[in-house]
């Protein structure tokens, strides 16, 4: 077993202004997507100006910022709501969803698409293998928060969180490497040959709701929700389930299609 570190979550401070750890790992995560977005359009000649990447990049870090801290409260946080209305607007004070910050990302990519005459799928085809680079790097910023404690193990690599005697799963780092590394290669693997409209977003559904709902068993459930249902549902799988579903109808009447055009 090892100790879970103690990380200052300020890594740097300029008098009164103090920058979080997290902070800087969306800034990098979002940096780097933007970089390979770029890469990749000029690569593969996909027509995707400069500027419409940088466009598309500002519409997105608004839909992460607000869509993740409104479905954070709204998913885990429903009671903060109800007593302070104004904390939703909070957001140094920490809680962001992943699932609230993709359903923003969409709705940007949605308006996003109507402003330069694209569809909502030729966009988001575009951007879903670069995402789960900007995931990694936010897991790696729950990393250095301490959050997202594993549930009680005893295996070798366990770790001892801050103020508790248990070892318990690292889940961050799982977490980190399952929807960073492992759902980056599917996604690459799978959009390097030509695929019908759809069909790559379709995977990002079905590849990140798999691995995110096979992790959440690994996971401390949330203390003020505990399991959703059944004693081992927790909201994390909930919120999964239903991008599994979609995406599995996305990929059938992608193909579909596709065989009808041919």
């Amino acid at each position: 077993m090892w100790h879970y570190p103690q990380f200052d979550p300020v890594a740097i401070s300029l008098g009164p202004v103090s920058i979080h750890w997290y902070a800087l790992s969306y800034l990098v995560g979002i940096s780097l997507v933007w970089w390979q977005l770029g890469q990749r359009s000029r690569k593969h000649k996909l027509g995707w100006s400069e500027e419409q990447i940088s466009d598309m990049v500002f519409y997105s870090m608004f839909g992460i910022i607000l869509g993740g801290r409104i479905g954070y409260m709204a998913f885990y946080g429903w009671q903060g709501i109800i007593d302070d209305p104004l904390r939703i607007l909070r957001v140094w004070e920490g809680g962001m969803s992943y699932h609230g910050g993709m359903l923003g990302v969409f709705l940007a990519m949605y308006l996003y698409g109507r402003k330069i005459d694209k569809t909502f799928f030729q966009i988001t085809d575009f951007i879903a293998p670069s995402i789960p680079i900007a995931l990694c790097c936010g897991r790696i910023g729950n990393f250095i928060n301490g959050e997202l404690p594993g549930r009680v193990t005893e295996v070798p690599w366990a770790a001892i969180y801050p103020g508790d005697i248990v070892g318990r799963h690292p889940s961050s780092l799982y977490q980190a490497l399952f929807e960073g590394p492992i759902l980056w290669l599917v996604l690459w693997l799978f959009s390097r040959t030509s695929r019908p409209r759809m069909a790559v977003s379709a995977m990002f559904l079905i590849g990140y709701g798999c691995l995110r709902f096979g992790s959440e068993f690994l996971r401390e459930p949330d203390r003020h929700l505990s399991y959703i249902a059944f004693d081992w549902l927790t909201m994390g799988q909930l919120l999964s389930s239903p991008m599994i579903i979609i995406g599995l109808v996305f990929l059938y009447v992608s193909y579909r299609r596709s065989k009808g055009k041919s």
